[in-house]
């Protein structure tokens, strides 16, 4: 059975907090030289059996644009990464946003991978970005499996 996809609603900060402390050791993140909260402008929830097994936040970039700031799975290969990101570009579809984009970090191979899968396009590196990001969230490892954190990697969609 495929996960539903639904806004987030305040009953769901909870889930919403935990989650992206377990994914992201919190809500905190550096990104494009700035420190943002990955709780975003709005969010959705996956849910599976009645209970969330996943998140997405996103904002407006002010460009036509949304950000994806934080796609995460409390159930791993259980389809909520893909329902989500099917929800968000049938509402950008909807709303007229242009692109949907996102950062990742040269070392997630696993997620470069899985959003190429699902139609995103590599469009910039950011040389040495997460190497300077790390000036505003020192706690940023450096290195993940043995590959140094260094670069921002930039990917899009246009809906």
């Amino acid at each position: 059975m495929n996960p539903t996809v639904r806004p987030a609603t305040p009953a769901d900060d909870a889930f919403l907090l935990a989650t992206l402390g377990d994914a992201f050791g919190g809500t905190r993140m550096a990104v494009h030289g700035e420190l943002l909260d990955a709780r975003g402008d709005a969010a959705a929830i996956a849910w599976r059996d009645d209970r969330p097994i996943g998140l997405l936040t996103y904002r407006d970039d002010g460009t036509g644009g949304w950000e994806i700031l934080a796609l995460a799975a409390a159930e791993q290969r259980s389809g909520a990464g893909t329902a989500l990101l099917a929800w968000i570009r049938d509402l950008a579809r909807h709303r007229a946003v242009t692109r949907l984009w996102l950062i990742t970090t040269n070392e997630n191979v696993d997620a470069l991978r899985f959003y190429q899968r699902r139609g995103f396009d590599l469009v910039a590196l950011h040389r040495d970005a997460v190497t300077r990001a790390r000036e505003l969230k020192p706690s940023i490892p450096l290195e993940e499996d043995g590959i140094p954190l260094r670069h921002e990697l930039e990917l899009e969609l246009r809906p």
